[in-house]
């Protein structure tokens, strides 16, 4: 322990002589350590800043939420149009039977959402608001709480009551400052009492649906508010597995057979419906990330190379300038190890700095985060940076420090 705290003590005060001796020539070397660290852990940074807004972006899917639903989210290569456009929406009659017969599912919902609905209180209204109308099992499956009131009864959505739950920017815009529970608003005309307020999520990175702007409604009262209508309803089945994705899978397999069954579908017959699941919008963006990453670390490695080279040049003249101090320090009894760790230390101190830097400018972009990209420099990213900068660190000091270990004493002193 003591021989570490002398090295590391003298290697310190050998660096910042060389600091102080060749200010200039030590900065552009540890220049390249610096940009190649700051490149990588930057790039990381905002990927990771990316990949955490565009999940929270996407959360109103839900988690391990499977869904039933006409079209497919991707669509499969060769497969003809037409037949996606020839299927039936999922039905009422169907997310009966499936909440009836599917054993795997924690809880199943039927919803469908519709754009474009004038909300009115008194003199106030909003022009554009979306209307969800789904099944009392919905908030099991949805991804959004209930923060005041409460969410409709089962005899509620069974007899279509005229309900609704909605959003912080509704209540703000249609009642204020106002208590909205228990208020009486219209929507499209029809009057509906005010029972929950959602808890508020904030703006997003992709700008997809928020709960701060939704009105639900039992999916009973939206059947008799646009059955009449040409489109009339087009419902998605949501389907919640128990606990991770090997019940979800289960719970697509049996969905699946359910369904072809009540379809009436034989064995020979494609599937009437698709079975859409968040992770196949995951794993698109996960191979956008990715790449991102591995451009990130090729640009970065350019400049940590280039570095590297700066900083095995720092020691090699180092150990030229030293070479007198070398040769006493070994006629002295210094073993050859203590030579190297010396020099190794040096070098590694060094990196260490141009890697510190780096990463102290990737901390300044936080400076740039807004509400919905939120940029944080994190702890593994961190850890991440600084072995790198260590591996640099001693990659670069070896040769010259072995050098330096291997000196013959009597010519090392011979060397002024």
């Amino acid at each position: 322990m003591v021989l570490f705290i002398r090295l590391f003590t003298e290697s310190f005060l050998f660096a910042v002589s060389a600091l102080r001796e060749n200010l200039l020539r030590t900065i552009l070397s540890l220049l390249g350590v610096t940009v190649g660290i700051f490149a990588i852990i930057a790039v990381l940074t905002l990927v990771d800043t990316l990949d955490k807004s565009i999940k929270k972006s996407l959360s109103f899917l839900g988690s391990n939420v499977l869904y039933v639903e006409k079209w497919p989210w991707l669509f499969e290569d060769n497969y003809p149009w037409w037949k996606y456009y020839n299927r039936p929406y999922p039905t009422y009659e169907e997310y009966v039977y499936l909440q009836n017969n599917l054993t795997w599912a924690q809880a199943v919902s039927i919803y469908d959402q519709k754009g474009g609905a004038v909300l009115k209180y008194r003199n106030n209204s909003i022009g554009d608001a979306d209307v969800i109308g789904a099944s009392y099992t919905h908030n099991q499956v949805g991804d959004f709480e209930v923060e005041q009131g409460r969410y409709f009864s089962p005899q509620e959505a069974d007899k279509a009551k005229n309900v609704v739950v909605i959003g912080t920017n509704i209540a703000e815009s249609l009642f204020g400052q106002a208590e909205p529970l228990g208020k009486i608003l219209k929507i499209k005309g029809i009057k509906f009492q005010v029972i929950g307020l959602l808890k508020k999520k904030g703006e997003n990175l992709l700008d997809a649906p928020s709960n701060d702007d939704i009105a639900i409604i039992p999916f009973k009262s939206l059947m008799k508010m646009y059955a009449s209508r040409s489109r009339g309803i087009s419902p998605t089945i949501a389907i919640k597995g128990k606990a991770d994705d090997k019940d979800l899978i289960e719970v697509e397999n049996e969905a699946k057979g359910l369904l072809r069954g009540f379809r009436g579908l034989r064995p020979i017959e494609d599937d009437s419906f698709a079975m859409n699941r968040p992770e196949a919008i995951a794993s698109v963006l996960d191979g956008i990330i990715s790449v991102l990453t591995i451009a990130g670390w090729c640009i970065g490695s350019f400049s940590i190379l280039v570095g590297g080279f700066g900083i095995a040049n720092i020691m090699f003249v180092s150990v030229k300038e030293r070479t007198n101090l070398i040769g006493i320090q070994k006629s002295l009894g210094a073993k050859n190890y203590f030579i190297l760790l010396q020099f190794l230390f040096e070098s590694i101190f060094l990196s260490f700095l141009g890697g510190a830097t780096g990463l102290l400018l990737v901390n300044f972009l936080a400076l740039f985060s807004t509400e919905t990209f939120v940029i944080s420099l994190s702890f593994k990213n961190i850890v991440l940076g600084m072995s790198v900068s260590l591996l640099i660190g001693i990659i670069s000091g070896l040769i010259p420090a072995v050098s330096a270990s291997r000196m013959d004493p009597v010519i090392a002193i011979r060397s002024k």
